[in-house]
């Protein structure tokens, strides 16, 4: 891993305490999930779904792959997707390289371009907005994770999931073209990162 990205994730983890008990009661529903996967010696599939897929679960599909190789948790495998399509929005690209990723795509002329998300040398997430039953994401034997209520509302049932948590988050385009953007747009960066590591922090 990049070692400012290390340094990065190091810091996160005194922020634990920020997380209200209600939403570690959350979160912790997940951790159980990947521990019995790992007990079991499973694939851990965890499938991030907003939207828009461009914002909050492109967070959440970053920074599970990050926590679970910062936490040496094997055999997880993470995605996301949508409800409809759009493209992975430039101000949480923004964010994320901010923090200390590396990210490049071969196709910028498209308007859903596909970027390459690396946390190290040889590690990276492939993002790109895609409905939640995209051809790339799993469809079995996964947790669908939603980080928008609009997301939440709109798709009460995910086919074959093991499990559906809503761990909902305000979205940060709200300040978009505002003096807030950038600032927002890295809080709630930092905050999906903190409950991920949080969430991965309880894997024995």
């Amino acid at each position: 891993m990049y070692s400012s990205l290390h340094h990065f994730c190091d810091s996160l983890l005194n922020d634990f305490d920020s997380i209200s008990n209600e939403r570690k009661l959350l979160l912790q529903n997940i951790s159980t999930y990947i521990q019995t996967k790992k007990d079991n010696k499973e694939a851990i599939n965890l499938v991030y779904i907003c939207t828009h897929n461009s914002r909050r679960s492109h967070f959440g599909q970053v920074w599970a792959a990050v926590a679970a190789h910062y936490y040496q948790i094997k055999k997880v495998h993470t995605f996301s997707g949508g409800t409809e399509v759009t493209a992975f929005n430039t101000h949480a690209i923004k964010a994320l390289k901010t923090i200390g990723f590396e990210i490049t795509s071969t196709d910028l002329n498209t308007n859903n371009a596909r970027f390459k998300v690396k946390y190290g040398i040889h590690l990276s997430s492939d993002c790109f907005s895609k409905v939640y039953n995209d051809s790339v994401n799993p469809t079995s034997k996964f947790a669908a994770i939603m980080t928008c209520s609009n997301a939440e509302t709109n798709c009460p049932f995910i086919p074959n999931a093991d499990i559906r948590i809503a761990t909902t988050y305000e979205d940060p385009k709200q300040t978009d073209n505002t003096p807030l953007q950038d600032e927002t747009y890295l809080l709630r960066c930092k905050q999906i990162a903190t409950e991920i590591f949080y969430m991965f922090s309880l894997i024995k």
